[in-house]
């Protein structure tokens, strides 16, 4: 458990992925989290450029998302986009896998998916999270063999959720769970030691937080930065 607030601000990823953000808000967000000493930035990759600059000699990293939000592009177009992030400055990727592919039980498609981009990752020295999206996985059988999948290629992290997995009820309504106690026990549990664990998605409290570490958790993506850190200091967190 984090005892200090820079503890605390090195477990998080201050998440800069709303699709209506404008290049004033982008900005402001990397400063934000140049002033606060946070882990990385999650940005589309079309902002790694400017996100490298304001961040540059900072230790926040640039992490780019890929096939965000509903991972439905093609592998190559995947890699494509993995190496451009890349070679634009981007040293974390977070990589929504093909979700369609997954609940069909596509194992090998996902397999060959998590290789490519991890290789990419590999050769430009940068961390790959694979995020399962979480909500729209009906049971458990599937997190565990993407689980399995990560460890056996080894990647950095493994993820809950992109933040905007919404499912239609029959109702017409939206749900939305993100990182739940549950999910994160379990992926803790079927990865590989070596295999990290972020928490993204409905973490809005410094509790939520501390309580999702606690489980296990390597990283949280946050929008809720801001509010936790001011929590954190107002607790006594130096």
């Amino acid at each position: 458990m984090p005892e200090s607030l820079r503890a605390i601000a090195k477990a998080i990823d201050h998440s800069l992925l709303h699709p209506t953000l404008t290049d004033q808000e982008l900005r402001k967000g990397c400063e934000f989290a140049r002033e606060n000493d946070l882990a990385a930035v999650s940005i589309k990759p079309y902002a790694v450029p400017l996100a490298r600059e304001i961040l540059k000699g900072a230790e926040v990293a640039v992490g780019a998302v890929v096939g965000f939000p509903h991972g439905n592009n093609h592998i190559e177009i995947k890699v494509r986009e993995a190496e451009l992030a890349c070679a634009e400055g981007a040293t974390e990727l977070d990589a929504v896998l093909n979700i369609g592919k997954v609940l069909s039980r596509d194992w090998d498609y996902i397999s060959a998916e998590i290789t490519a981009l991890n290789e990419i990752a590999a050769a430009n020295g940068a961390l790959l999270k694979i995020i399962f999206e979480n909500d729209f996985l009906p049971e458990d059988s599937y997190k565990i063999k993407l689980c399995e999948i990560c460890s056996a290629v080894a990647v950095a992290f493994v993820k809950t959720s992109t933040g905007y997995g919404f499912v239609k009820q029959s109702n017409g309504m939206y749900s939305y769970q993100g990182a739940t106690d549950h999910d994160l026990a379990l992926m803790r549990k079927t990865c590989a030691p070596g295999i990290r664990v972020k928490a993204a998605g409905g973490i809005r409290s410094l509790d939520e937080m501390l309580k999702v570490l606690k489980l296990g958790v390597s990283r949280v993506g946050l929008s809720a930065t801001k509010a936790i850190l001011e929590e954190a200091r107002s607790r006594g967190y130096k």
